[in-house]
């Protein structure tokens, strides 16, 4: 126990009557008159009174500012008013030595540490070490660890070998912005952080390794989400060879139920098989390809009956809707909910309502109303019962689903019986699009990721070269793991076959020379005959986010940066000594103001 005893956290009434030496923070201390103090010890196991009856230690005691560190020897006795709160309520400790460890040289410090969580943000990051003293924001790092660890011991006993990759790699375009790493002996040159270990652990199927895994550091500029951190990430990375999807399924639907049902804010996680929805399917029933399936609120197609109601907006769109039964939500309410879904949607939310003897009211109702025939068809299409609301989105196809997805999850959270808030819901998004026409380009491009096998393999691409089928039509063997409306991770089954990698990258105008170029390794080894392989990699910050209930990334994650990307307590990222750049031979270019 190193110059310790006891832990903060273990005394209990089997210890009275014991000498005793504890260490740690002085949280509080409460003096009661010349020769009477209550001092409150904090380690990292827990808490522990002390109670200071001697004249020379509260010499020792008096000067001394909150958060000085301790070592306190003394026997340990029944506390007379018993605290049923902490573990350690029924005893206190009457010392004999006070010695003092590391004073703390501030009377007022930037927060309280047991609410730190209610300061501002960046006093929180500038005083982490502080803010993580705080008990709450420990607990979610220590979660953070024995999940990692679950983790760990479930994927090697399923046959995985720890691998690790490099950190110091070659720029490769995987979406995101890189981060450059000037090498110095090849003035000129970069290495670059990878953004994810993708290509190597392709590249370890191909060496023969069966199964690999690893906690990967991943990196990548790109602006911080509440649910994605800025500049560096976690993911259990995950690949298996002679593998198809439904072996990958396999291996996360058997380790992952049990770590969230033990780990946990809630106890109950969905169990094997998790439920399948093909992407067109999902956008289409919950208006997103991260739906929440603890909400049980369903997306309706309305633009036949609605089309001609006379409501300009909808008038040569697409029209969606999402009927909520035993609404109970004022006129107020719903009006404050619609102007959310436009702040996050982007485009107006309209409504109307079946009151309690089913005549539709509010909102749009006086559209709705003109045709008796658009009311029969609209009742029988949304099963119109007294006290339903109906929360409509119109525009371009994606435009609609994207209105309703924002409203399916702001809704199921409003509307009382609607959502079984205490579980998690895994499903896998499936079929998911290989190609899309691009905003800015307006030309075919890939919709996610261009090393997925395409459904049909050669056969399709090949179809789609002719003109006998569209290429939008071709789908990519490729899925996304959600919880909860989160998106824990994608994977994929891989293109290992170089000409229909060829083939694939052919149809978004990338000859075979450009593919050689950009990804040499990768193509190279698919020549020395490359075994079929799949695999995924679920995000570890998001998945302590969604087992500690917290809504922000940053408080699952031992030293945070902020929004804008910076470490304020490290001063990160900060000028460098101009030598440091001339043995880079970089020179830094002011912009023109």
């Amino acid at each position: 126990m190193q110059s310790r005893t006891h832990t903060c956290g273990e005394l209990r009434r089997s210890n009275i009557g014991e000498t005793v030496t504890i260490v740690g923070w002085m949280e509080n201390v409460r003096e009661v008159g010349s020769n009477l103090a209550f001092v409150v010890m904090r380690d990292f196991y827990g808490t522990t009174q002390v109670v200071v009856e001697d004249e020379a230690l509260m010499a020792v005691i008096k000067p001394l500012n909150k958060e000085s560190t301790l070592s306190i020897t003394g026997t340990v006795r029944e506390r007379s008013n018993i605290n049923n709160k902490i573990p350690t309520g029924e005893i206190e400790i009457v010392p004999e030595k006070i010695e003092v460890l590391g004073r703390c040289r501030h009377a007022e410090l930037p927060f309280e540490i047991n609410h730190s969580r209610k300061a501002d943000e960046t006093f929180r990051l500038k005083y982490r070490y502080l803010d993580l003293r705080n008990p709450e924001v420990k607990n979610n790092i220590v979660l953070r660890c024995n999940v990692v660890s679950a983790l760990r011991n479930a994927m090697t006993e399923h046959g995985f070998l720890e691998i690790t990759t490099p950190i110091l790699t070659a720029s490769s375009p995987e979406g995101a912005r890189d981060y450059l790493v000037p090498a110095r002996k090849h003035p000129g040159k970069f290495y670059a952080l990878p953004q994810a270990p993708q290509q190597f652990k392709q590249l370890l199927m191909t060496a023969g390794f069966d199964r690999y895994f690893q906690i990967a550091p991943c990196f990548r500029d790109e602006d911080a989400r509440g649910d994605r951190s800025p500049g560096e990430f976690y993911q259990m990375d995950m690949e298996m060879a002679f593998a198809s999807k439904e072996d990958v399924f396999a291996v996360l639907e058997d380790v992952l139920p049990p770590i969230f049902a033990k780990y946990g804010k809630y106890n109950i996680a969905s169990s094997a098989p998790f439920k399948r929805i093909p992407y067109l399917q999902a956008m289409e029933e919950y208006g997103s390809d991260k739906p929440d399936l603890r909400i049980d609120l369903r997306v309706k197609d309305v633009t036949e009956e609605l089309q001609s109601c006379g409501f300009g907006p909808f008038e040569g769109n697409v029209v969606k809707a999402i009927p909520v039964s035993n609404c109970k939500l004022t006129r107020k309410a719903i009006d404050k909910i619609c102007a959310d879904i436009e702040v996050q949607a982007g485009s107006k939310a309209y409504w109307f309502k079946s009151d309690e003897n089913g005549a539709i009211a509010g909102g749009i109702a006086k559209f709705v109303n003109a045709d008796p025939a658009i009311v029969s068809a609209l009742t029988e299409k949304l099963a119109l019962a007294p006290n339903t609301l109906v929360v409509l989105g119109a525009g371009k196809k994606e435009a609609a689903q994207k209105i309703a997805g924002v409203a399916v999850k702001m809704l199921g959270a409003a509307c009382e019986g609607h959502m079984d808030k205490e579980r998690y819901e895994f499903c896998w998004i499936i079929d998911f699009p290989m190609y899309e026409i691009g905003d800015e380009s307006g030309e075919l491009e890939f919709c996610h990721n261009p090393f997925s096998m395409p459904t049909g393999g050669m056969e399709s691409l090949l179809a789609a070269e002719r003109g006998e089928i569209d290429p939008l039509s071709i789908m990519a063997d490729q899925y996304d793991l959600v919880c909860n409306g989160v998106e824990l991770s994608s994977g994929a089954v891989r293109n290992h076959d170089p000409e229909i990698m060829v083939k694939a990258f052919e149809l978004v105008r990338l000859g075979e020379e450009e593919v050689k170029a950009k990804f040499p390794a990768m193509y190279n080894a698919f020549t020395y005959g490359a075994p079929p392989h799949a695999g995924i990699a679920p995000g570890v910050d998001r998945m302590v986010m969604l087992l500690a209930g917290e809504d922000s990334i940053r408080e699952i994650i031992a030293f945070p940066m902020n929004k804008n990307a910076q470490d304020i307590m490290m001063g990160a990222p900060s000028e460098v000594e101009q030598k440091q750049l001339d043995e880079l031979h970089i020179a830094i270019v002011k912009e023109e103001e």
